[in-house]
This record gives C-alpha cells, sequence and structure tokens, in this order.
C-alpha cells in the first residue's frame, strides 16, 4: 500500500495548523487568508429600553425615599447617662414637602425616637405625627428644606391587574437606595396587621423585599406609589418571592386624616358585638350580633337593641348587623372596616335583622371614644 498520500495529507493538516499552509475555502464570502472584518462594539451607554426604562424610573423615584433609624433609650452602666442608640432600620418615604414621611407603624413600634435620612445622606431628627396600627401605618415629620422634600407621586390600587409590572425601593439590611422589580403576582389578599386585625385589598408581588424594606413603596411602571411595602410570607424570613403591600387606596384614605387629627378616628355607632359562637349557638344570620347598646350612643337613638336574658333565662331577640350601605357585613372586622370609609357625622344606612325579618336603619356616625 502506498502510504504517501496519506503522509501528505498528514503533513498538510499540521501545516494549516502551524499557520505555514493557507486553504483558500470560502467563510461568508471571503477567504481564510483574508483578515476577519472588526467585530462591531455596543456604544457605552446603549441600553435595552426596558433597562432604560428602569434606570430613568430609579432616578426620578429614589429622591421621595428616605432610610428610617429607631432610636432606643439605653443607660451607660459606668457613668449612668441616658442616651439613644439604634435600636432597628426601614424605610419610608416623603408624603409631601412638609416633611411628613410615611412608614409602616411595626418600623417605629417601641422606639423612643428615629431619625430620617434622605436620599442625599442628609439626616434629621423626626417626630411621630400619629399612626393607625390596624393598618400597619405610620406618619413622622422631620424639618427639612422643601427642595429636600421631592413628594412621591400617588398612583391608584384599584385597576391594578395580576402580571403588571412593579418596582420596590427601599433599605434591605440598612442597604440604602436599593432596587428591586417584579409583577404583581396576586391581588385582595389578606394579612394580620400586628395587632390581630385583618388587612384586605392586599398586593401580593413577587419583587425581592427583605427586612429593611418595610415601610418603603411599590411603584408602578409610571413610578406612581401603588402600596407600601410591609410583610414577606418566607420560613427562612428573607424574600422567598412572596411578598405584601398595603394598597395604595387604603394608604391615601388614612394618612391625610392622621396628619389632620395626629391619629385616626374610627366612627362608631356605640355597640359591643357578640362572639362568633353566639350566631352560631342562635342561628343567627351572617353578621354582627349586638350584646350592648351604650346610652346615649347613635346606636341607642336609632332604636338597635342588644341579645339579652329574659326574666326566665331565655333569650330576647336583638338585632343583628348584616350590611353597612349595601355591603354585606360577616362579622366584625367586616364593620371595622367598612365603617372606616367613613367619618364621624356621616349618616349612613345599616340594614339590620331581627327575629326572623329585615329593615334598614339610618344612623349618623359618632366616635369611637
Amino acid at each position: 500500500m502506498n502510504a504517501t498520500p496519506l503522509f501528505r495529507a498528514a503533513a498538510a493538516a499540521a501545516a494549516v495548523a502551524a499557520g505555514l499552509l493557507t486553504v483558500h475555502m470560502a467563510v461568508d464570502g471571503r477567504t481564510a487568508s483574508e483578515p476577519a472584518p472588526p467585530r462591531a462594539v455596543t456604544p457605552r451607554g446603549a441600553l435595552a429600553p426596558d433597562e432604560q426604562a428602569n434606570i430613568d424610573l430609579f432616578k426620578r423615584t429614589s429622591p421621595s425615599v428616605v432610610h428610617i433609624t429607631t432610636l432606643a433609650t439605653q443607660r451607660d452602666l459606668f457613668s449612668m447617662n441616658v442616651m439613644q442608640v439604634p435600636r432597628g432600620t426601614g424605610s419610608g418615604f416623603v408624603w409631601d414637602d412638609s416633611g411628613h414621611i410615611v412608614t409602616n407603624f411595626h418600623v417605629i413600634q417601641g422606639g423612643t425616637g428615629a431619625k430620617v435620612t434622605l436620599a442625599d445622606q442628609s439626616t434629621f431628627d423626626a417626630r411621630l405625627v400619629g399612626a393607625f396600627p390596624d393598618r400597619d401605618l405610620a406618619v413622622l415629620k422631620i424639618d427639612a428644606p422643601k427642595a429636600k422634600l421631592p413628594p412621591i407621586a400617588i398612583g391608584s390600587s384599584r385597576e391594578l391587574l395580576v402580571g403588571q409590572r412593579v418596582y420596590a425601593i427601599g433599605n434591605p439590611f440598612g442597604l440604602d437606595q436599593t432596587l428591586t422589580t417584579g409583577i404583581v403576582s396576586a391581588l385582595n389578599r389578606e394579612i394580620e396587621s400586628f395587632n390581630g386585625r385583618t388587612i384586605r385589598g392586599v398586593v401580593q408581588t413577587d419583587a425581592a423585599i427583605n427586612p429593611g424594606n418595610s415601610g418603603g413603596p411599590l411603584l408602578d411602571s409610571a413610578g406612581r406609589l401603588i402600596g407600601v411595602n410591609t410583610q414577606i410570607a418566607s420560613p427562612s424570613g428573607a424574600s422567598a418571592g412572596i411578598g405584601f403591600a398595603i394598597p395604595v387606596d387604603e394608604v391615601n384614605r388614612i394618612v391625610p386624616r392622621v396628619i389632620r387629627d395626629g391619629r385616626f378616628v374610627r366612627p362608631a355607632i356605640g355597640v359591643t358585638a357578640g362572639p362568633p359562637e353566639l350566631t352560631r349557638a342562635l342561628k343567627l344570620p351572617r353578621g354582627v350580633a349586638i350584646v350592648q347598646v351604650g346610652n346615649g350612643t347613635p346606636a341607642a337613638r336609632a332604636g338597635l337593641q342588644a341579645f339579652r336574658r329574659g326574666d326566665r333565662g331565655d333569650v330576647v331577640p336583638g338585632d343583628v348587623i348584616t350590611a353597612i350601605n349595601d355591603e354585606p357585613v360577616g362579622d366584625l372586622d367586616d364593620m371595622l372596616a367598612a365603617l372606616e370609609k367613613h367619618q364621624p357625622g356621616d349618616n349612613v344606612t345599616f340594614t339590620v335583622w331581627r327575629n326572623g325579618s329585615t329593615r334598614k336603619q339610618a344612623i349618623v356616625l359618632g366616635t369611637g371614644e
């Protein structure tokens, strides 16, 4: 067998590998001996449209987001001097150029003071204006120049859709001015506030929310506030892709009243609600069974009656509130939530059941004090 062609092929391959032999093969319309054209280089700053949108949103809205440090009183063991030391951190945002800062109630709960650090790193002492623990909201105030206080743009949570993009800005783990992105992953969730009250209509998001994000804003793609980040669902205590935000419609209803009155005054009619066990035992309709009516209260003036024991130990039928302004009321929490939409002095229509018959009763709301 003549092995010369085989050796020649091997030698040619080695020469090609060593760059000693040029093989004229067409590559994209050119030969291998021709130099490759220079690769196109993306100009510095040429970003994808969605990246540029994220950057623009952060630049526009981050000056409205603040870092909150809560303080606690501590006595020095040697000098016995009393001093304030950092207790925890959280987030918040500028509500108006008067210096009102909105955050979560649990961010400042238990503290003896607070400091607010703005986006330019200037820090101001804060005082508590008021809080509404039932919705985990609090309002602080700082004395800062108006130029340093760009208010956040207010959106709406009523028309949110699952799947729309959202942005969270805050201070997770004390790292200020952090942006995370995600979507609205669910709507109308219910979570429990720190005093046991139910917060309804909550926005669920998969944007990363961690300890320190509490009190910070959840924004839509236009940079408008749609919620206040408040809780996460996580077995580890860190973000697991399920975060919750108090809907902005609740915030917009509560915060102005806290600023005006220094607290949120809940309207009331002056009744005491019976336990769920009473409703079940007496097979009453779904609603709030009244077991006490205060003297001189709106409920007393409207003629509402409480369930009570008769002289023979039997139960004398009383009233069950089943709706407020035609909005069904299933329990006490439902009734309180419905009343919070109104103010003392409002004329509200109650649907009341008594001993098998239903009527509508107009009641002028009083205060819960």
